[in-house]
């Protein structure tokens, strides 16, 4: 994934009417919609630098990942820059272990076979719930004809969102996220966005959060993790970082990923307890933040709903995030 801020809009509607069953004969295709651009800066979000040992940019330097430059938001697009994500299961059944296939094809209808790696990974796929409860930050694996496949069992029935995040390695080819509808099958009940808090716990972790998301200004925010009340200082690198965050806002699922401060081996980053991200809300409104950390050699996600404009813990307590809401990675 790029190492500065990156924003990509979705469309907010699910082809597909849910009623007391969600069928698997209802067509969902992928929405390609236009959004227009959303004022922002750059990746992660913070309130100050790292304490310290641990001195962190501000919001207008740059990260360890890289400067805070100025990026263009997309529209949700199943298509940019002469790519077309085609997604070969536009639905799964809730509760069941399926194959998720996909291909990435050029502007010649083409499956593409070539990519450049970051952050460890050609491809990074992102996959989330429309009512933000549900997220898999996954791996898939690519055939040498260009397909791509990843096990994947959903919780719940309703309506997701698929997030491919990549850079094709022809030459002068940019970073892309492309996104495509996927339904779940069976029984669908929505569920309820946890209530704004400062504080998740997952795994038997709790992360808490320092700082809050502007609409159009970078700000500060930091990630403290901790177990069994001490503080981790011994976070282990994960993708080349030691945490990574996305942000989906809440309705059109408008997507946001950044990458922490500094990184490992740099001489100025520690291995926690704090990491810390620098971000520019592209709107006022909800957002769904996900946390991806590894301790123990296991990798563990916070969730943290979070209002821009507003403080963590200014509003009532969320209730915290079970585990197989709130990870479900692909390694």
């Amino acid at each position: 994934m790029h190492t500065g801020l990156r924003i990509t809009a979705f469309a907010a509607a699910l082809a597909a009417t849910f009623g007391t069953a969600y069928g698997v004969g209802t067509g969902v295709d992928p929405i390609v919609a236009d959004e227009a651009p959303a004022p922002h800066e750059e990746h992660g979000e913070r309130d100050e630098p790292g304490g310290p040992g641990r001195p962190s940019p501000r919001p207008e330097e740059g990260g360890g990942h890289g400067g805070h430059e100025s990026t263009p938001a997309g529209g949700l697009q199943i298509s940019e820059g002469g790519y077309t994500l085609d997604l070969a299961t536009p639905r799964v059944t809730a509760g069941q272990r399926s194959q998720l296939r996909f291909t990435v094809r050029d502007a010649s209808g083409d499956a593409v076979t070539a990519y450049r790696r970051e952050h460890e990974k050609e491809l990074h796929l992102v996959l989330a719930s429309r009512d933000l409860v549900t997220y898999r930050h996954l791996h898939p694996t690519r055939a040498a004809d260009g397909t791509w496949s990843t096990p994947v069992d959903l919780p719940a029935a309703g309506g997701y969102r698929v997030f491919a995040d990549f850079t094709p390695a022809a030459e002068g080819a940019e970073n892309l996220t492309l996104g495509a509808d996927l339904a779940a099958s069976g029984r669908y009940e929505p569920a309820r966005l946890p209530a704004p808090d400062g504080t998740a716990r997952t795994d038997g972790y709790q992360v808490e959060l320092d700082g809050s998301l502007r609409p159009g200004k970078a700000s500060e925010l930091r990630l403290k993790v901790s177990r069994g009340g001490e503080p981790v200082g011994d976070l282990q690198p994960y993708l080349g970082a030691y945490g990574h965050l996305v942000a989906l806002r809440a309705g059109d699922l408008a997507y946001l990923h950044v990458h922490p401060n500094g990184e490992p081996g740099d001489g100025v980053t520690e291995p926690g307890p704090e990491i810390s991200f620098t971000a520019t809300a592209p709107s006022a409104g909800t957002y769904r933040l996900f946390l991806d950390f590894r301790h123990r050699g296991e990798v563990h996600t916070a969730a943290f709903t979070v209002r821009a404009g507003s403080t963590p813990g200014a509003t009532e307590s969320a209730p915290a995030a079970t585990p197989e809401h709130a990870d479900g990675h692909g390694h």
